[in-house]
């Protein structure tokens, strides 16, 4: 009866552990659901968007450069240059998955969040990862940033704009708390400093050189 109950206790202890970014993720669902409306896209096409995509860091780049008719090859190196974490992350966590199945390490990475990784890195750095907890931790974020999306989506025009009412700021809220669990010292501010001057010449050289070519394109 014990070892029956065991795989049931690790889930609901993934559920437990990442409940605080579930309601975290919310309000970015729902912000990401208003703007979405604004750019036109029906309710249907924002689940459909945060279900079959699930990053919330791309979705936001865009609809920041959404447009009609939609530039597919924009979208889409904008999110190969967002989504690019994603190779680092999933190698780092994927040598932590040894009770993983090839099958069950793959599926994995399809739900692999910056939120996600976080919590499996914590978790991994105290006892064995498994999948019933990671499937714990995955669950319920997932369906909060659909469920969310889908709200904001419904909700679009009552809610306005969302830095009007602070929603906005949720997104960089939650980074800071996961960067912050991450923190060990000066060499840690080391590697902060250097991402965030890296982020800065990205910007600089990349996305403004995007706008630019968008501009004059739509110049011409």
């Amino acid at each position: 009866m014990l070892q029956q109950s065991r795989p049931a206790g690790e889930f609901l202890a993934g559920m437990r552990a990442i409940f605080p970014l579930v309601v975290a993720v919310a309000p970015i669902g729902l912000v990401f659901g208003a703007i979405s409306a604004t750019k036109g896209l029906s309710v249907l096409e924002t689940a459909l968007m945060s279900a079959l995509v699930f990053a919330g860091g791309s979705q936001f780049v865009a609809m920041d450069i959404w447009a009609h008719p939609a530039s597919w090859v924009g979208v889409g190196f904008a999110t190969l240059l967002v989504n690019i974490r994603h190779v680092l992350m999933s190698a780092s966590i994927g040598m932590k998955m040894q009770s993983f199945s090839t099958i069950r390490r793959y599926a994995a990475m399809l739900f692999l969040a910056d939120e996600l990784w976080a919590m499996a890195e914590f978790r991994a750095g105290s006892t064995r990862l498994t999948p019933v907890w990671y499937a714990g931790i995955v669950t319920p974020f997932y369906a909060a940033w659909v469920g969310s999306s889908l709200a904001g989506a419904l909700l679009g025009a009552f809610l306005g704009d969302p830095a009007v009412i602070g929603l906005d700021f949720a997104f960089p809220a939650v980074f800071v708390v996961l960067v912050m669990g991450f923190w060990k010292g000066p060499e840690t501010g080391a590697i902060l400093a250097a991402s965030g001057i890296a982020a800065v010449v990205v910007h600089h050289f990349l996305v403004m050189a995007f706008w630019k070519g968008r501009v004059q394109e739509q110049a011409a």
